[in-house]
């Protein structure tokens, strides 16, 4: 990928978070797109009680810095749940969560394809104390400092949603020079290495159903 190629990766993916925060998500079948509202949390759409439907999408902070420069694959590392996830009422996933992943695959800029990449897999949620495996993929990377509005909402547990809301404000900086490309490889904009500093919001989306109970 050649630096034309990712700054017009990076233009639309900027447009998509603008168009989503100005008119509002639009919903494919079986995979919410909404973001959870600036003060709440967000919402299982499934009937079957104490399931996270595939499709579902949740914001997840990240503990940890990782990097296409140092990163390898097969590097583990953690993230927690930014909002409660709920379902009828009751909390299903609790605020604070720890949500696990894997480095599944590292690409350096080089002289042909000069944009770095990381490619982050998400296999394991802990709910209460219970370890339980799942699989999800990243589909959007918000920068956790600078926005506009974000420390009233972020310090309140309120989340991507009050980011989003935040972006209209202080486009700059709002993303972190990435987009997402195929198979949620998080790819860098400025032909150089992809950096995700500990603390940022990682968007997810589950790739399998998780019974949480």
């Amino acid at each position: 990928m050649n630096i034309r190629t990712a700054r017009t990766m990076y233009a639309f993916a900027l447009a998509g978070v603008l168009a989503t925060a100005a008119c509002g998500a639009t919903t494919r079948e079986n995979t919410p797109t909404t973001a959870p509202p600036p003060s709440g949390p967000a919402q299982v759409s499934s009937s079957e009680r104490g399931v996270i439907p595939v499709g579902q999408e949740l914001d997840v902070r990240l503990q940890s810095s990782l990097s296409s420069e140092t990163s390898t694959v097969e590097q583990r590392f953690e993230a927690t749940t930014v909002v409660d996830l709920m379902q009828d009422g009751r909390v299903l996933v609790p605020a604070g969560s720890i949500v696990r992943g894997v480095v599944s695959g590292v690409h350096r800029p080089g002289r042909i394809e000069r944009a770095g990449s990381l490619t982050l897999a998400f296999d394991q949620i802990i709910v209460r104390g219970r370890e339980i495996p799942m699989r999800a993929m990243a589909t959007q990377v918000f920068q956790s400092g600078g926005i506009r509005e974000e420390a009233g909402t972020i310090g309140a547990g309120a989340g991507v949603g009050g980011i989003v809301g935040g972006i209209l404000g202080g486009v700059q900086g709002a993303l972190l020079g990435a987009v997402i490309g195929a198979g949620g490889a998080v790819i860098a904009t400025e032909g150089k290495d992809v950096h995700l500093p500990a603390g940022s919001m990682i968007r997810i989306r589950f790739d399998t159903p998780v019974n949480v109970g």
